[in-house]
This record gives C-alpha cells, sequence and structure tokens, in this order.
C-alpha cells in the first residue's frame, strides 16, 4: 500500500467517519496542531530525565486517542476521567516539588525550553479543540485533557529549571 493516495489534492481529507472535510476544517487545525505538539513531544523526551520521558511517551500514545476521537467526530473516545485523573496526579506531584511565586523566564535550560514549546502548542491546540467543543459540541474530554497537559507540561520545565539551579523569577 502506498503512502500517496493522491486523494488529498483536492484540499480535502478523510475523517473516521468516512466524511470527506476541507483540510483546513476546525478538526484538521486540531488534529493537526496535536499531531505537531506529538513531534515536539517527541523531541522534548530526549532532552529530560527518564520518569518524564517516560511520562511523555505514555501522553504521545494518549494524543492518538485525542486525534481519533476528533477524527471520528466523538464517537471513538478513549480519553476519559481515568486519563485525566492521572495528568492530575502528575501536576500534584509536581506542584509539591515547585511552587509558583512569581513569573519565570521560560527556557533556562534545553529541556525546560523543548517543554515549553511543547506547552505553548499544547496551548493553541486546546483553542482549537475549544471551537471544535463549543461549535460542534463534541471533544469536551480533549479540551480539558489538552488544558492538564498544557500545566504538567510548564510544571515539569519548572522542575528541571530548578532541580538544575537554573530558575530565573521575574519578580
Amino acid at each position: 500500500m502506498s503512502i500517496t493516495t493522491k486523494t488529498g489534492d483536492k484540499g480535502l481529507t478523510g475523517l473516521f467517519t468516512g466524511e470527506r472535510v476541507l483540510k483546513y476544517s476546525p478538526i484538521m487545525e486540531a488534529n493537526g496542531t496535536i499531531d505537531e505538539l506529538d513531534s515536539f513531544i517527541g523531541e522534548a523526551k530526549h532532552y529530560v530525565p527518564e520518569e518524564m520521558a517516560d511520562i511523555l511517551e505514555r501522553i504521545q500514545l494518549q494524543l492518538y486517542e485525542l486525534m481519533a476521537e476528533l477524527a471520528s467526530k466523538g464517537k471513538y473516545s478513549k480519553i476519559g476521567d481515568d486519563e485525566i485523573r492521572w495528568m492530575e496526579e502528575l501536576i500534584g506531584k509536581y506542584e509539591e516539588e515547585f511552587q509558583m511565586r512569581a513569573f519565570v523566564l521560560p527556557g533556562s535550560t534545553v529541556a525546560s525550553a523543548k517543554l515549553d514549546i511543547c506547552r505553548t502548542i499544547a496551548r493553541r491546540a486546546e483553542r482549537k479543540v475549544a471551537k471544535i467543543v463549543l461549535e460542534y459540541g463534541f471533544g469536551r474530554n480533549a479540551l480539558v485533557y489538552l488544558n492538564r497537559l498544557s500545566d504538567l507540561l510548564f510544571l515539569m520545565a519548572r522542575v528541571i529549571e530548578k532541580r538544575e539551579g537554573k530558575l530565573k523569577e521575574i519578580r
């Protein structure tokens, strides 16, 4: 089977539902941004401590589930309360290590800079999914998940900076 199908040459692409949509539809914009996030997370996991790399790899797998949910218009949904709770537990763990007292200057280490890029892409994906939730009525768990993910990525970056003595607070 060839990767080149030529079915997208006219500006349309297929959803899991079989429906053809514009490549710049809100669903494809969201999925494209989540795919971009997945790629940057793939890069970041090579720079972070092993414990965080394992977390990032699990997140990558979950991002595929989010994209499938959006591409199926909510008919396929595997990201739910358990995945969101897992993310919230990680947020709690890293909040114990890093207490926010001031604004911080992002990117004080290579690893934290990589995570900060991921965080900003996650925020963009969240904005795109918010449009889908509000206009089409599906993707609520994806929206919550992405919101938690950006918080987690922020905290992981700050914990790395704190551990390495490179945290730069703005006062």
